[in-house]
């Protein structure tokens, strides 16, 4: 499973941020399918409510967490690809080495603790639901709440995954550690050569 790269991604890959690349692009590809689910649900729901006038709250629900779900699961793979949304005002305009260095101390003094207190915080979020088996308030809502919550710290161990992978890149560049890696063209753009 190949990572995708952006052409103007500047950083090398070591071989530790391949694979963790490799696991969160095909978490993500997976993940994508969620949304097919989405579209099936939200278009059930639909006719259900609107031709057989019999509306469902699960359905209603099941649209939610699907929806929740697969944008949660599909944010690592934003970060791998660098396609997240980013200021670049004055960023497009650093040198290669400017950029690895203020993603550096961007990432390693703000978002990786940042987003592994999130996690410590939603680990036990989702456990609770689980030990209360907690369903929906409504009567005929959905079951196994932990399910849906279980999705937010999964989502973001794989965030934190796919950025501790950039902040390896970034030390590669910067310090040449990890050592780097070629990957040849074909395989960072999905086996699909450049045009």
């Amino acid at each position: 499973m190949p990572v995708p790269q952006p052409a103007t991604d500047d950083l090398p890959y070591n071989r530790v941020s391949w694979q963790l690349d490799r696991f969160v692009v095909a978490i993500g590809k997976i993940s994508s399918w969620l949304w097919l689910g989405v579209l099936l649900v939200v278009l059930a729901n639909v006719f259900a409510r609107f031709v057989l006038n019999a509306g469902s709250v699960a359905l209603e629900e099941l649209s939610w967490h699907l929806f929740g779900a697969a944008m949660m699961l599909t944010l690592a793979y934003a970060v791998v690809r660098d396609d997240h949304v980013r200021v670049d005002v004055l960023h497009e305009k650093f040198s290669p080495k400017a950029k690895a260095v203020v993603e550096l101390v961007g990432l390693v003094a703000l978002a990786l603790p940042i987003v592994y207190l999130m996690i410590e915080v939603l680990v036990p979020y989702a456990y609770k639901a689980y030990e209360l088996n907690e369903r929906s308030q409504a009567p005929s809502g959905l079951p196994y709440r932990f399910i849906f919550k279980s999705v937010l710290p999964l989502s973001l161990m794989l965030v934190w995954l796919a950025m501790f992978s950039r902040v390896l890149r970034c030390t590669t560049l910067l310090f040449r550690f990890p050592r780097e890696i070629h990957i040849p063209r074909d395989d960072r753009n999905g086996g699909h050569p450049h045009p």
